[in-house]
């Protein structure tokens, strides 16, 4: 399986690197080709990178490590996303990180799935910040939760396993509209993070009992 990394931010580089490191198949895509060629030299290991769509084209899961706010710049440069995974890895908050621009009746995976509609959009990785991504971040502590929202389980067992093969505790959170609760406890958690004083390796856990 190729994974496609869209973004070459904090968490776009952080993902890449963490699932190169063990063993997939990875190729980087950026509105500039060249920060993401320079990234995928540096985590070597066979990585690729270049312009999104290049990079949309080799993978059969592409993980959208972009803004809320460029999901549709990102969506028209990926080209024919027919049969192509997409993981909204977003939280749709306000420019002062305290609130969030939808919720309740739609999300922005709900968004992303309408702007795309032929491809599978499942929603990730949305509660874990880029600190959490190296592995050895996460040694001595209690497993971090992944909660995955789909509406094609196929699709979502398939993220799921990417989640755990990085070291995550995969949660089936339902269907893709559940992104709509998902998305304000990714908010919640930006709150204990910043502005409650957890600090930015905070994350939320079910429990079951």
């Amino acid at each position: 399986m190729t994974i496609a990394v869209i973004g070459t931010g904090k968490m776009g580089s952080g993902i890449a690197k963490l699932l190169a490191a063990k063993g997939e198949k990875i190729v980087i895509g950026a509105r500039d080709p060249a920060k993401a060629a320079a990234l995928a030299a540096e985590i070597g290991g066979g990585a690729e990178g270049g312009g999104i769509e290049a990079a949309v084209k080799l993978a059969d899961v592409a993980i959208l490590a972009v803004w809320y706010q460029q999901l549709e710049e990102t969506v028209r440069a990926a080209g024919d996303l027919t049969g192509k995974i997409l993981v909204d890895i977003s939280n749709p908050i306000t420019e002062d990180f305290k609130g969030l621009r939808i919720g309740h009746t739609t999300s922005a995976a709900e968004e992303l799935q309408a702007l795309a509609p032929n491809a599978t959009v499942v929603k990730a990785f949305n509660t874990i910040f880029s600190e959490l991504l190296p592995a050895e971040a996460r040694e001595g502590r209690d497993p971090v939760q992944a909660f995955v929202a789909a509406d094609d389980e196929a699709a979502k067992r398939k993220v799921s396993d990417i989640a755990a093969k990085g070291g995550f505790q995969p949660v089936d959170a339902g269907p893709l509209a559940n992104a709509r609760y998902i998305e304000p406890l990714g908010e919640m958690t930006i709150w204990f993070a910043f502005f409650l004083g957890w600090g930015p390796t905070a994350a939320p856990a079910w429990v079951k009992s």
